[in-house]
């Protein structure tokens, strides 16, 4: 099942393995099955504390659980964790096996201490680069905590599941029995849903925080380099983000970063988290940022308040809180998002095997999109507002050659349809002629670029009119103090590499004009 290069990198991860482990298989005589049972036989062949067994009687099959000998319980995967998701199963060999998770402590005793009982059950797709982050996070629970289980399911193993559940899109979480959450979701954030009390407790360790010389808001390319570069001048920084990446966590493939020459989001993300961590960055996820209060004198601090009410003090800012997909803004969207309206092509495609989708945005985004669905899908339809396409030559030409693929130009969305339950098509309005046209589909995928996460800020400072953070050469806003970098700004070309760039400049003139200030007690003096 795995070549021989992926079995010495597996072995010598599995060098870590402290505690015995078994593998309990579930198996029938499909051909998957089979793939299984070589993937489990690779697996225990390259560790001694490992052991393989057939007795397994899951529910689903294939399937198989990693659990420590002895224990009632593990974590299991239905279907093969192949793909994205292969990450998943070495850590999950990792931390059944003794390995400490890279989790802060006080995560961990939160985990261990969650009353009641937990089954979660996650959908995924081997091709979903969200889908990793979510299965990691409910593995580490049910590790950690006994009265918490969990079972990752690929979703094009278990079809008759998906449609019985209604899934259209990945990752889609159960909580015994009942939908949880779809969407990529951090640990924090999990915790936060399923721990009522955290929000209160988070609140009260953040108001107790000191004065930061430098709050960054937001964890993404331009956070991070901020951080990063303000810490390296030895003041005391924070970050407050919901997440830690960003954009970056939903990017599949990254090939024009300097010296990188591939990556993916996921993992660059996480480099710029543990390059964050070793200048002693203070950050703080699972917290959305929600108003910047001015400090009331000259020389005086900058409170940024939370959800949840917890406010962080600074004297300066820098503003990194990206961007996010923007939507079409037409009836049915909202009510149909992830029961057919999807911004993932990546991560839900698989979803839609066999079926007919729409790609709206001709930009390359989309073109892109419409090129992988093409090779899932039975026929994808893309769908832009312009006259022609604005995507590459060559991905046009890529496009037009494909037999299932049809090209709408000059075409407007006006309306999603569904039954109740889910997608079955759309509406366009020929701008042309004004006639109204309807598709009959099952999926749309939304790919028409960003908005800005900045509606939070109306009336602090100066947006643009497309609600971009106005700033100058320098990175500062209109707001003396306070700085931003990043794609929610108004400098054009929104890439990781620039956004990296903007981030450094951000903090390197928010130190600037700290060693400048005369302290408000001083003024007054």
């Amino acid at each position: 099942m795995l070549d021989d290069s992926l079995k010495g990198q597996l072995k010598a991860y599995l060098a870590r393995v402290s505690v015995p482990l078994e593998l309990v298989a579930t198996l029938d005589a499909s051909a998957s099955a089979a793939e299984m049972r070589g993937l489990l036989e690779d697996i225990a062949a390259q560790c001694d504390k490992i052991t393989l067994r057939y007795d397994g009687a899951d529910k689903r099959s294939p399937s198989f659980e990693i659990r420590r000998v002895g224990a009632a319980h593990g974590v299991r995967f239905a279907g093969l964790p192949m793909g994205h998701e292969f990450t998943s199963l070495v850590l999950a060999l990792l931390q059944t096996g003794g390995h400490p998770p890279k989790v802060e402590p006080e995560i961990i005793e939160q985990i261990k201490a969650l009353p009641g009982d937990y089954h979660f059950e996650t959908y995924f797709s081997q091709s979903c680069q969200s889908c990793p982050d979510v299965v990691q996070a409910l593995n580490l629970m049910a590790i950690l905590n006994p009265r918490i289980t969990h079972t990752a399911i690929d979703g094009a193993a278990f079809q008759a599941e998906v449609e019985a559940n209604k899934i259209m899109a990945v990752p889609a979480v159960f909580l015994n029995g009942a939908e949880f959450d779809s969407g990529r979701m951090s640990l924090e954030q999990i915790l936060a849903k399923v721990d009522t009390g955290a929000a209160a407790r988070d609140a009260e360790k953040l108001n107790v925080k000191g004065v930061f010389d430098v709050l960054v808001v937001g964890g993404g390319p331009a956070g991070a380099a901020a951080a990063i570069y303000a810490a390296r001048k030895g003041i005391h920084t924070g970050v407050v983000a919901e997440r830690f990446g960003g954009q970056v966590l939903d990017t599949v493939g990254i090939e024009n970063f300097i010296s990188i020459q591939h990556t993916e989001g996921a993992k660059l993300a996480s480099a710029m988290e543990a390059h964050t961590r070793e200048y002693g960055v203070d950050i703080m996820k699972g917290h959305t940022a929600e108003k910047i209060v001015p400090p009331s004198q000259k020389g005086g601090l900058f409170g940024v308040q939370v959800a949840g009410g917890a406010v962080l003090q600074a004297k300066s800012v820098v503003l990194s809180p990206g961007a996010r997909w923007r939507q079409m803004n037409v009836p049915g969207e909202d009510e149909y998002r992830n029961k057919g309206v999807a911004y993932c092509p990546h991560c839900d495609g698989p979803l839609f095997k066999g079926k007919r989708v729409a790609v709206i945005g001709g930009g390359n985004s989309g073109v892109e999109a419409a090129i992988d669905l093409a090779g899932i899908v039975s026929h994808v339809t893309l769908i832009e507002f312009d006259s022609q396409l604005r995507a590459d030559a060559v991905l046009q030409a890529k496009l037009k050659s494909l037999p299932n693929a049809t090209i709408i130009v000059s075409a407007k969305t006006t309306e999603v349809h569904g039954d109740g339950e889910k997608v079955v098509g759309l509406s366009y309005e020929d701008r042309t002629t004004g006639e109204i046209h309807r598709l009959a589909l099952e999926g749309i995928f939304v790919q028409i670029g960003l908005v800005p996460n900045s509606e939070w800020l109306k009336g602090t400072l100066a947006l643009s009119p497309r609600g971009e953070i106005e700033i100058d050469a320098r990175g500062e806003t209109s707001v003396p103090g306070i700085f931003a970098a990043g794609d929610a700004t108004t400098v054009p070309y929104k890439q990781i590499i620039i956004a990296a760039g903007e981030g450094a400049k951000a903090a390197l003139s928010a130190f600037d004009y700290l060693i400048r200030q005369v302290p408000a007690e001083a003024q007054a003096a």
